[in-house]
């Protein structure tokens, strides 16, 4: 929430594209899928430096979870 906070501090109209959204799928078989959009590059279109620097952030964080699991 530290970082959603700190997007909409940087642009107040920022929350309807928040990349917030991860999806954990069971594929059977003892297989788990787990996707979550790239927060960076979602981020980029806006143009707001501020902006790039926390949804780099949060794709690394993102990725360390993933990566972890």
């Amino acid at each position: 929430m530290h970082l959603a906070h700190q997007a909409l501090t940087a642009d107040d109209k920022i929350g309807t594209m928040l990349p917030c959204n991860v999806i954990v799928q069971d594929l059977g078989g003892g297989k788990i899928e787990v996707a979550a959009i790239d927060s960076a590059t979602s981020m980029e279109q806006v143009g707001n430096p501020a902006l790039e620097i926390i949804a780099k952030s949060v794709t690394g964080k993102l990725q360390r979870v993933i990566v972890a699991i």
